[in-house]
Order: C-alpha cells, then structure tokens, then sequence
C-alpha cells in the first residue's frame, strides 16, 4: 500500500486538478453546490451499491467520485471565502477527538454501547436541542426511521430484549389488519407504517441492516425475474400471454439457478 507520503502527494495532486478545472473547464467552472447536490447524492447511492456487491475495484472508484465532490464543495467554499478543504477537514478532527473522550480523554467505556451513548449525550452538551437533530429531514425513510431508532437507542430510550419488539411487530400486524377490515385507507396507511417501523426495529435487534436486508431481497427478485423474462423468449412467448402457473415454473427455475 502506499506510504503517507504518497497519499498526502496524491491528495495535493486532486486540489490542483480541482483548481485548473474550476478555473480553465466550462463545465466546472458553472457548477454551485446546490448544482452539485443532487449529482453528489447520486454518487453516494452508486458507492453503496458497489459496497452491497463487494466490489471492491468499483468501490475505490466510487469513492474518488466522493472524495471529488468534497474537494468541489470545498473549493466553493473558499471562493465565496467561507471554508476551504483544511478548514473541512480539522472540523472533523477537532469533532472526533472531541467525541471520542475514551481515547483523547480520561473517560472509560467498556464495550461499543457505551461509546455510543458517549456520543449522543457529547452531542447535547454541544447544544443540540434533541438527540434527533443530526438525522437528516431528506433522508429516504426507511434509512431515517433506522437512524431515529439508533439515535434514540443510544440515550436509554430502547426495549431490554428482542422478543419484546416482535411482539410489537405482532402487535402492529394485528392493528393493520383491523383497519384493513375498516377499509379506511387513511388509518390503513398509518398502521402500514407502524408495522415497518417496528421491523425497522426488530432488524436492529437482530443487528441486521434493514437497508442492506432490502436491497438484497430487490436483487434476488431482479435477478429471478431477468431468469423468467429470458425463459419466456427463449419459448417465444411474452408474459403477458402466460399463465401464472407458467411463469411460477420458471420462478422456481430461477430460486435454483
């Protein structure tokens, strides 16, 4: 791997392309953060799949793709004379020392949890108002219900054990299906998102990813159903002019392949 020395020369190396460009490139000469945001948030979603695929070749490109929108962020920053990359990155030094008393500090954890509950109430001390504040409002929400249950967790307000959430889960199950007898779509809706809420929280419990869980499950069914699209050319027959108990024979094809 490379020395420190080849790393800070490879970073020196991106701050000056990223001059040029924005000084010599049309393009990136136009661009503002508010142009790049929805580009950055694109890239993001590309490196976690790349992560999910364990990819790790397309990982190491997905990540320059990130780390170049950080130094373009930070180089806007520093034309409108706000912040510049050095000041980006000693603000996250000074928050991980800052954060992490156990190491830089005299404060003693003893297991994971411990570090974690440092963390939120390190956080109010800050003169965050609410442990929620750090959960972002454009969070996609099966990510942010994730969080708010991390973050909530971390300051005691949690279940003992995990057959106490099933049971919720059980519990929200029973609640849907009654509003689902009362065909009132409103409170149906609402009890639909209780009951994923509370297996948001089960996952979490059973240290599972609930994000990762799903994604997994869409490339399983991607994949199967690519299987069943092919077998059905390959019968010159579309799936509109197959019958379901067709089609769930090349379902289950798909399950073994």
């Amino acid at each position: 791997m490379n020395t420190r020395k080849d790393q800070l020369q490879a970073f020196d190396r991106l701050l000056t392309i990223m001059d040029e460009l924005r000084e010599q490139c049309p393009w990136d000469r136009k661009q503002t953060m508010e142009t790049l945001r929805h580009l950055t948030i694109e890239e993001t979603y590309e490196l976690g799949d790349a992560i999910l695929d364990n990819d790790l070749e397309e990982v190491k490109k997905e990540l320059g793709d990130v780390l170049l929108h950080i130094v373009f962020y930070s180089k806007i920053g520093s034309e409108k004379k706000s912040f510049d990359i050095a000041d980006v990155a000693n603000s996250i030094c000074e928050k991980l020392i800052s954060r992490h008393p156990h190491i830089y500090g005299d404060v003693e954890v003893e297991n994971e949890e411990d570090v974690k509950k440092n963390w939120e109430n390190l956080k109010l001390k800050e003169g965050k108002k609410s442990v929620l504040e750090g959960v972002p409002r454009s969070l996609p929400a099966l990510v942010k219900a994730s969080r708010i249950q991390d973050k909530v967790a971390g300051v005691g307000f949690d279940w003992e054990e995990p057959k106490q959430v099933f049971e919720k889960v059980k519990e929200e199950l029973e609640e849907l299906q009654e509003e689902v007898n009362q065909q009132n779509q409103d409170l149906i809706e609402a009890e639909f998102g209780d009951v994923l809420f509370s297996m948001i929280n089960y996952a979490r419990f059973l240290n599972i990813n609930p994000e990762n869980a799903l994604e997994r499950t869409n490339k399983k069914f991607i994949k199967r159903f690519q299987y069943l699209e092919e077998k059905a050319k390959e019968n010159k027959k579309s799936l509109k002019e197959m019958t379901l108990e067709e089609m769930d024979i090349f379902w289950e094809e798909a399950k073994k392949a």
